[in-house]
């Protein structure tokens, strides 16, 4: 049998699988808390968005990656919190715009930076 060869995928497809597997986390760690969500939606996209954040590392830095899906899980869990218990302080906002900011930062510093 011959062996077939794995096309890299390109840079773009690698970022758009890490934001729907961001996506994905903010959905099954906030499932954790929430009674209403059904078990299974919490496994598929638990399973979902580690499948999307492995094909990612393919074709992009793993510290970046992972760096960045685990950003914007907090940040997503944070902002479900905030919105189901109505409240905020000034600080948690600074930490959250920080937070967001240090992922932006990621992004745009990864490319180029490690090589294969």
């Amino acid at each position: 049998m011959a062996k077939q060869i794995e096309r890299p995928i390109p840079e773009s497809r690698a970022w758009s699988y890490v934001v729907m597997g961001g996506l994905l986390e903010i959905v099954w760690a906030s499932g954790f808390k929430y009674a209403y969500v059904p078990s299974i939606v919490i496994l598929v996209a638990l399973l979902t968005s580690f499948d999307l954040l492995i094909r990612a590392t393919k074709a992009l830095p793993v510290g970046t990656v992972y760096a960045v899906f685990a950003g914007m899980g907090t940040l997503g869990t944070t902002l479900v919190e905030i919105v189901s218990s109505g409240g905020v302080s000034a600080i948690r906002i600074a930490f959250i715009l920080l937070l967001l900011a240090c992922i932006i930062g990621l992004k745009l510093s990864g490319k180029g930076s490690e090589t294969a």
